[in-house]
């Protein structure tokens, strides 16, 4: 009881918001893809995993981000973010723990791959590291943890996969598929964010390519993971899952080409709103597909 009240008492209000627990959504489509490729049917374990990694591990990164950035401007799944406390660091690191005490449940080959995420979120974040100020350096460090590393510790967790099972191609391709989505995807988390960026000393892609430039960087990046996911399918399923895949991802691209044709010549539309209701719709576009997949032979 000690503990718990401890707890309440730890987690204000602006900490619960600089968590960000919804805007983990937008991560959703990894696990998802993962779980619809992986031969467990424990369901039990599917819904512990989500909760260790979209309750705990995301929360965490979200809010030990925030409390180095210390954001006055929108940020991800956060409009108009309030002030940071002290409390959001010792929380975060706490809700750090939680998940490496949970993981524990599928072996310590998944908790050190929880660890190594969560190590490479301090890193992007922290003020001596900081690998967000680096553009490249940045940009991979995102696009491989939050793509290939999700996508290989599900299915480490789900079907007790070892480490060397990254050597085969129905493993490595789609994880490095969900890199090249999360590549392609992050710098336009960041094309509302410039003048921030800007006062802090970042140097993100997104900075660097300038609004049109982010724009033709997603397209060309999601062009390649479509070619991509034409080969994986066509290797391990068949064409018929590309062809639904496009269906469902047709919303998502006629948002993008129109916001792009809005925003092409008035570079102040590359805002916050129109950002999240991207990411949202692209969202649950692929999980839906992804949950058809795991439930529906096409």
């Amino acid at each position: 009881m000690v503990i718990l009240r401890s707890i309440k008492v730890m987690i204000t209000r602006s900490t619960l918001l600089h968590l960000r627990i919804p805007f983990s959504v937008f991560l959703l489509p990894v696990f998802c893809f993962a779980a619809s490729q992986a031969a467990s049917s424990n369901y039990w374990e599917y819904l512990l995993l989500f909760v260790i990694l979209h309750l705990f591990l995301y929360p965490a990164s979200n809010g030990y981000n925030s409390y180095y950035d210390k954001d006055e401007d929108s940020i991800g799944g956060l409009e108009k973010p309030p002030e940071v406390t002290r409390d959001l660091l010792g929380t975060s690191l706490l809700f750090d723990g939680f998940a490496l005490l949970l993981g524990m449940y599928f072996g310590w080959e998944f908790v050190v791959l929880l660890l190594l995420y969560g190590l490479a979120s301090k890193a992007y974040s922290h003020d001596k590291i900081r690998l967000k100020a680096y553009p490249i350096g940045g940009l991979l460090v995102v696009g491989f943890f939050q793509g290939a590393v999700t996508y290989f510790m599900t299915l480490v967790a789900l079907d007790g996969l070892s480490w060397g099972a990254a050597l085969q191609m129905d493993i490595w391709l789609p994880a490095l598929l969900m890199t090249l989505l999360l590549t392609g995807s992050y710098p336009m988390t960041q094309i509302y964010q410039h003048e921030e960026d800007a006062r802090r000393g970042d140097k993100t892609l997104s900075r660097i390519l300038g609004i049109r430039g982010t724009f033709v960087f997603t397209a060309l990046a999601f062009g390649m993971a479509a070619l991509g996911f034409l080969f994986y399918f066509e290797r391990f399923h068949h064409f018929g899952y590309f062809l639904v895949f496009q269906a469902f991802l047709a919303p998502p691209i006629g948002y993008f080409a129109w916001w792009l044709w809005r925003t092409w010549n008035h570079p102040e539309r590359a805002d916050f709103r129109s950002t999240m209701r991207l990411n949202l719709i692209s969202s649950v576009a692929m999980i839906a597909f992804f949950t058809l997949i795991a439930f529906v032979e096409i």
